[in-house]
């Protein structure tokens, strides 16, 4: 196995069985709820937005490890970052995902480029992405997305994916 993949497969484990920011915060000013029809993910996303800064985030819901490992790197990410370092977030993260966005190009990324190999995974693409596409709704004050959803401005369509 190559490293690049043992590496994918211990973080999503690992954020799988422990993750981060795992409940959601009482005095959250932002929420929306995220689904992905295809394989059954749902997540509840909440966040406290002051000055334009992500302040605190949680989430929660019954998901694959692949979504729950994404929504927890997510989470770390994104906490004390500016609304629109968020945002930026979701579309790099969004793009390497679906194979537009080369990890070898600059990026602001980091640790979650262990996820760039999803892209070869289209099954799973929606699963990684979906905790992004409802950070999207939450900070655009949409109560709930859908990978699926043709109005959701993040769809990607993905074949049959």
């Amino acid at each position: 196995m190559t490293d690049s993949k043992q590496l994918y497969q211990e973080v999503i484990l690992d954020h799988n069985r422990k993750p981060r920011n795992w409940g959601l915060p009482p005095d959250a000013t932002h929420k929306s709820e995220g689904v992905n029809p295809l394989c059954g993910d749902h997540i509840h996303l909440a966040l406290r937005l002051a000055d334009d800064t992500v302040e605190a985030i949680g989430f929660e819901g019954d998901s694959c490890a692949i979504c729950k490992a994404s929504a927890s790197m997510m989470t770390a990410a994104v906490k004390g970052r500016a609304r629109a370092d968020a945002e930026q977030l979701v579309q790099e993260f969004r793009d390497m995902a679906i194979g537009t966005l080369d990890p070898g190009e600059p990026h602001h990324l980091g640790r979650l480029t262990v996820f760039a190999g999803v892209r070869d995974l289209p099954t799973r693409v929606k699963c990684a992405i979906l905790p992004w596409h409802t950070l999207h709704a939450a900070l655009n004050a949409i109560a709930s997305t859908s990978t699926e959803s043709e109005a959701d401005p993040m769809h990607a369509p993905m074949g049959n994916a």
